[in-house]
């Protein structure tokens, strides 16, 4: 069972009536049949999460976006992509394990898969850096990106980061002209390449792994160039205004696809990816079949044209 949220917390206390209930009978010297009360209870809360999800904020949504059980990176290679062959390095520096990436088949068709990954514990996600990526890791990106347009291997990206470090050591090591160069190498790719927005998609970090000729987003996964609480912070001098700040920036699939920022919203199951990653990653792989496949047979000098034209349109009118 997935750990709730706090705005779910009469669903979480549904559940734990139907856990009572279960522990009870298990205990009794006598058989209790429970399962009418149980089947009652469950649809009740069936119902309320139903009704809950249907009406989320742009806060709300950011907090699924968030969850610590929505699957990751890893979770959709493993899922999706056979014979996966991870590159590391980016040639100069280092190695960076926020960003990973790799040749693999994707439902028969080579490609070169690109992503943020956050962790999945403690120590998973200080071995990651919570998919807060470095210049090294960007430069990285560059690379097998390059590597797949040489080859003519369309480019997948799995964007789920809070933004690129911000630590001091990532600037003194060039990590804006690292974000720039990655944002400039997707524009130039010749190569189809289809960007996915799992669950944050923060700022710059993003954006430098978002670039592409199809932009997909999960329906309850936000995208920003800032975080809520980063915005509440220098527009009202406190973060608790951060509900208030995900509603202006307009964050959420939903309000992006109006936008035209991006173009499809994957629908996840009820409750959020967290509470079926197996059809999540199944409906992602759906997504970007169809996306690979309305790519297919156009020329790099086409590929590049609609890609940059699309990004310049954001915005007009």
């Amino acid at each position: 069972m997935p750990s709730f949220l706090d705005f779910e917390k009469p669903i979480a206390e549904l559940q734990g009536r139907i856990d009572e209930l279960r522990e009870t009978a298990s205990e009794g010297d006598v058989d209790i049949d429970i399962d009418a009360e149980v089947a009652r209870i469950q649809a009740k809360s069936d119902k309320l999460l139903r009704e809950t999800y249907a009406k989320l904020t742009p806060w709300q949504k950011t907090q699924v976006a968030r969850h610590p059980e929505r699957p990751h990176f890893n979770h959709y290679v493993e899922g999706l992509i056979d014979d996966f062959v991870e590159l590391g390095g980016d040639r100069a520096f280092a190695d960076d394990n926020a960003i990973l990436g790799g040749l693999g088949r994707f439902r028969g068709r080579k490609v070169m898969v690109i992503g943020h990954e956050k962790g999945d514990d403690t120590a998973s996600r200080i071995k990651h850096n919570f998919g807060m990526g470095k210049p090294e890791g960007y430069r990285k990106a560059i690379r097998l990106m390059e590597l797949a347009d040489r080859f003519g291997i369309p480019v997948v990206t799995l964007v789920d980061t809070s933004g690129a470090f911000p630590g001091i050591q990532a600037e003194e090591r060039g990590q804006a002209e690292a974000i720039a160069r990655s944002t400039e190498a997707s524009l130039n790719l010749g190569v189809p390449m289809v960007s996915a927005i799992l669950g944050e998609g923060g700022s710059g970090g993003a954006i430098a792994l978002a670039s592409g000729n199809r932009v997909l987003m999960m329906e309850h996964a936000v995208y920003s160039v800032i975080s809520p609480e980063g915005c509440a912070s220098i527009l009202w001098r406190t973060a608790d205004k951060a509900p208030d700040a995900a509603e202006a920036m307009k964050v959420t699939a939903q309000h992006l696809k109006e936008l035209r920022v991006i173009d499809t919203i994957i629908a996840e199951p009820l409750g959020g990816a967290h509470r079926d990653p197996g059809r999540a990653i199944e409906a992602l792989g759906d997504a970007v079949e169809k996306a690979l496949g309305e790519l297919d047979g156009k020329d790099a000098a086409v590929l590049r044209k609609e890609r940059r034209a699309k990004f310049l349109e954001m915005g007009r009118g």
